[in-house]
């Protein structure tokens, strides 16, 4: 069973950086990141392999998010630069079992439980 645990969220100014932590137990190809903005649908943020060290994102964060893993700890990172109000979402940890990125979150069979990021003007 694979378990999935966010941590890091919390307020900040605009401009300011966060980093967000997502530890993972079991056995999983992909690690992603979503977020879900208030009275949003939850959209794709960044997603990596754990054999890889490159990340794909979504347009809205390239260039001010960086996803990183460190496979000793199974752990997997966002960092988060320049932050945007437009950013305030939850985050969600995500994992799926096959080995290809998916920017689709029907496409993931773990999720973590969430945290909140709020970034204020």
């Amino acid at each position: 069973q694979v378990q999935l645990v966010e941590s890091g969220g919390g307020l900040v100014q605009a401009g300011d950086s966060l980093r967000l932590s997502c530890a993972a137990s079991g056995r999983t190809f992909v690690l992603a990141w979503f977020r879900q903005p208030p009275g949003k649908e939850r959209e794709f943020v960044s997603a990596i392999k754990w054999s890889r060290t490159n990340g794909w994102y979504a347009d809205s964060v390239k260039g001010r998010f960086t996803i990183s893993r460190d496979n000793a700890k199974a752990t997997v990172y966002l960092q988060m630069n320049s932050l945007k109000p437009e950013d305030t979402a939850v985050y969600y940890c995500a994992a799926r079992e096959d080995s290809s990125i998916s920017t689709k979150f029907g496409d993931y069979h773990y999720w973590g439980q969430g945290t909140q990021v709020t970034v204020s003007s």
